[in-house]
């Protein structure tokens, strides 16, 4: 990274600063922007900012910790016929939705129909 910091507002706000340096989700274009503006940001914006980069962290470790956990073949098993019995589930819900409207749409036709005939 050749991000350009000026000394004074590396002491200001070197935490911040360390925080920006190390998301994952800006380029160091971005990162560089926001080293800039960052004397210039209301307190308010810098804790904006401050708490974004705190939940970014958060989040991937989250996903980190989530990818990292090494699953038994029966752990593995496991998630899989969870995942197809959910995907089942759903599939039988949307089939009955569909018969729902199907069944609506055949009475509202017929009906239709009837009110057109008495004309």
């Amino acid at each position: 990274m050749d991000l350009t910091i000026p000394d004074d507002t590396q002491t200001r706000f070197s935490e911040l600063i360390d925080m920006i340096k190390a998301s994952e989700s800006m380029n160091d274009e971005e990162r560089q922007y926001w080293i800039n503006i960052l004397p210039i940001m209301t307190p308010e914006q810098i804790q904006n900012l401050s708490d974004i980069l705190t939940n970014e962290k958060r989040q991937l470790a989250a996903i980190d910790k989530k990818y990292s956990e090494t699953l038994s073949e029966d752990e593995q098993k496991d998630r899989i016929e969870s995942t197809e019995m959910e995907m089942q589930k759903r599939r039988k819900q949307r089939l009955q939705k569909e018969a729902d409207f199907e069944q609506k749409d055949e009475e509202a036709s017929i009906d239709l129909l009837n009110k057109i005939k008495e004309l």
